[in-house]
């Protein structure tokens, strides 16, 4: 697998693996723009436009991390995060909630829904490499998915 460099707030630079992360939102252009910022970080990524779509892609791909809009229609973020914790056997995925409110209620409906991480749009490339770093590092990715391989 190939690795990527992440630089910390310190400089200091933190080697992550290739992984592979389902990267949900309703907007095609945030999702091909995002892809094309992962992918270019070496990551292996795989689009779905709702949570309906991210809850069927999930069981085939095992995801390591999964990146998903909060505002979606039918199923939003929210209610699909807390379905993926809720699963016995997908509950380890960290799951990173984005969206365009950024108050902090929002905050506290993401972390009541089980996302390992919050990250307000517009959202940068730094603000998503950090987000992998840091889930890495902490070794929240394991049990079927990362393994480091």
């Amino acid at each position: 697998m190939d690795a990527s460099a992440n630089h910390d707030k310190t400089g200091s630079t933190k080697a992550v693996t290739s992984l592979k992360i389902l990267l949900v939102d309703d907007s095609k252009s945030i999702r091909e723009s995002t892809r094309s910022l992962l992918e270019h970080a070496g990551h292996q990524i795989t689009l779905a436009d709702n949570g309906f779509d991210a809850l069927c892609k999930i069981p085939g791909l095992r995801p390591d991390i999964v990146f998903m809009d909060i505002v979606m229609p039918d199923l939003d973020g929210l209610q699909a995060c807390a379905l993926i914790k809720a699963s016995r056997e997908f509950g380890n995925i960290p799951v990173v909630l984005v969206s365009a409110n950024d108050g902090l209620l929002d905050r506290a409906r993401a972390e009541l829904a089980g996302a390992r991480r919050y990250i307000p749009k517009p959202f940068r490339k730094t603000d998503l490499l950090e987000a992998i770093s840091t889930l890495v590092t902490q070794e929240e990715v394991f049990d079927g998915a990362h393994t480091g391989d």
